[in-house]
């Protein structure tokens, strides 16, 4: 109600309802494993499939057979079932490097600046790429560079990025660059345009470490260096000239060398239903060490869900372990794991499981069959490179809360056949052992039927949409809750956070997710000792919505003329 004076007139006054229904910026999945190609150990986000391939590739080409990664099947499957964003962390074994090439400058053929690819390893150079022989020269994961234009008059040239397969007279243009410059003091200085910027892994303080003084804007490159910053106004006899003849680069083209790193870290690459203890795709599990504590880091990087198909309990089994503990330390994401190796047993599901109690993380099983989306080879892949994009899907039909399961939000569309088809004890049994299973169903095909987490205590926590839920509610309280972080500790600032909660949980409850819910933050929790030591306490009740599970129907056959019950 409006306050008014002595005199009658009238107030104007603003109310601002819109934050009520502001939503945290999601991040999406986040996957760690081989790719083809692209930055290693540089978490990099990608939003369409063809980005990813764009950045990572899809299949390893080598002679006359193509190799796809987990990674990259995984990748495809979560955009394909909605996924909106992935934040795809490469990993790699041994020493890699970048492939190099030098611009020709005009006039006195000297190098006029370096080009350094983001892309590390063999597949972008000429050279070979691994197993079975040479790569030959330029194939659609090499890039190439080109001076288009070169003006004498303004010392400016322009420069396109060029896939490494196309030809002169059709040419694939990935990039272009114009009006460049080697004058560092021009706004179109070639480092700033394209950038120089190169990140790099601090093992000590667990960070990535920023080298060069330009951000990149180029997908495929940056500028390593720039060899004659500083213009040349005199010709070769010291006589001053108005043209940048010999200060520009030259036209023409060139290829991308002395990258080191081949695409198989082990051995010849094992594949789908083929690795082993000792080989994930090239690949042993200590390759993956630095990338899991890279992505501990929950001030760095926000997802919300996390897998790293090839690794499995039966096989890496520190490697899963760190990977849970760093989830559950987040407290913000959860762990879709792998138990076994393809060709196992139930029994060896249920042992792998049994070693595991935690909310943060979910294991399915059997491994399933698909159509290779880059080969078009039937495949057995293990269920992590489908679960995420049954995640992405249930959140984009229904909310996080939902459980992602059964024929409504848990149908497998792109899945040909399980490894096993599993009755309905073998599903009893997985189910006892927090193992979801991925039935076979008749007339629908192969479906979630689960969403079990791995933790053994009986509680609310043991599902996974209200483990997804709680971290739902977490991220979002969290970014409120920053927001009053030194402000004063008064009934007016926990009134603001209170009208900012209260309103969000209200809408989660509308859409299903709470059952019940009750926010205490006032001075029964925030004593005037609490208040003395710079402390404000606050209390959330959720009851979370349970989902139905195990329906039972009875038919029961009535004598005619019986009376119904009421």
């Amino acid at each position: 109600m409006a306050n008014f004076t002595v005199s009658p007139g009238v107030k104007l006054n603003e109310i601002d309802n819109t934050f009520l229904t502001s939503q945290p910026v999601q991040a999406g999945a986040a996957i760690m494993g081989p790719t083809v190609k692209g930055p290693i150990l540089m978490p990099t986000i990608v939003t369409s499939y063809s980005e990813y391939t764009t950045m990572f590739g899809d299949v390893i080409e080598s002679g006359s057979q193509n190799y796809s990664y987990l990674t990259s099947i995984a990748a495809y499957n979560y955009f394909n079932y909605g996924g909106e964003s992935l934040l795809v962390t490469r990993v790699a074994s041994g020493s890699y490097t970048s492939a190099t090439s030098s611009v020709i400058e005009g006039g006195t053929v000297a190098n006029a600046f370096s080009l350094e690819t983001i892309s590390e390893g063999t597949l972008m150079n000429t050279g070979a790429s691994g197993i079975g022989g040479a790569l030959a020269t330029g194939t659609k994961d090499n890039v190439r560079w080109e001076i288009t234009t070169s003006n004498t008059s303004s010392g400016t040239f322009s420069l396109s990025i060029r896939r490494g397969d196309d030809i002169t007279n059709k040419k694939t243009v990935l990039e272009s660059f114009n009006n460049l410059s080697l004058d560092p003091n021009s706004n179109n200085y070639v480092a700033k345009v394209i950038g120089d910027q190169k990140l790099t892994y601090d093992s000590v303080n667990n960070q990535m470490v920023t080298t060069g003084e330009y951000s990149n804007s180029s997908r495929f490159v940056r500028i390593k260096s720039v060899n004659n910053p500083t213009l040349n106004y005199l010709d070769a006899n010291g006589t001053p000239v108005t043209a940048f003849t010999g200060s520009i680069p030259t036209i023409g083209n060139g290829i991308f060398g002395s990258a080191t790193g081949a695409p198989f870290g082990v051995t010849a690459g094992k594949f789908y239903q083929n690795i082993n203890a000792i080989d994930s795709q090239g690949l042993v599990g200590t390759n993956y060490d630095t990338a899991i504590s890279l992505l501990s880091n929950v001030d760095d990087y926000k997802f919300n869900v996390l897998f790293a198909p090839g690794l499995t309990d039966e096989a890496h089994n520190l490697q899963i372990t760190n990977i849970i503990t760093n989830t559950q330390n987040r407290g913000d994401n959860l762990f879709v794991l792998d138990t076994t190796n393809y060709g196992s047993t139930i029994t060896k599901a249920i042992e792998e499981a049994s070693g595991r109690d935690s909310s943060y993380a979910a294991t399915y099983w059997p491994w399933v069959r698909i159509s290779d989306p880059a080969t078009g080879k039937l495949v057995f892949v293990p269920a992590s490179t489908m679960i995420p994009g049954v995640y992405a899907f249930n959140d984009k039909v229904s909310a996080p809360w939902f459980a992602p399961a059964g024929i409504n939000r848990g149908g497998l569309s792109t899945v040909v056949s399980a490894e096993y088809k599993l009755s309905q004890g073998n599903r009893d049994s997985l189910y006892g052992s927090n193992i979801n299973p991925l039935a076979t169903l008749p007339r629908t095909g192969v479906v979630v039927y689960g969403q079990k987490t791995l933790q053994k205590q009986a509680s609310a926590l043991d599902r996974v949409n209200v483990r997804r839920l709680l971290i739902e509610l977490k991220n979002f309280i969290s970014q409120i809750a920053e927001t009053i972080v030194f402000e004063q500790n008064t009934l007016e600032t926990r009134g603001s956070f209170l009208a900012k909660i209260n309103p969000y949980l209200e809408g989660i409850q509308q859409k299903k997710g709470l059952f019940a819910f009750q926010v205490k933050m006032d001075e029964s929790n925030n004593s005037p000792d609490i208040i003395d030591r710079n402390q404000l306490i606050g209390q959330i009740y959720v009851q979370p919505t349970r989902t139905a599970e195990f329906i039972s129907l009875d038919f029961i056959l009535q004598p005619t003329g019986a009376e119904f019950p009421g």
